[in-house]
């Protein structure tokens, strides 16, 4: 059987945590910032973790 091959575009956009989980960073936060408030583009910069039915599909894609 033929190596599965890394979706690249998911392995850019998403990192794998120590206990397996998958880490992503947050949308909205790449333009437009002047009429967010501060407090609202400050949490736009942390990352969090993907949801569970989101995260079966990704694990496919990042072996």
């Amino acid at each position: 059987m033929a190596k599965m091959k890394t979706h690249r575009a998911s392995a850019k956009r998403f990192k794998r945590t120590g206990s397996g989980l998958l880490k992503r960073f947050k949308a909205y936060k790449s333009h437009k910032t002047g009429k967010k408030s501060p407090k609202r583009v400050r949490n736009l910069r942390k990352g969090t973790l993907v949801s569970k039915g989101d995260q079966r599909r990704i694990d496919s894609m990042i072996p």
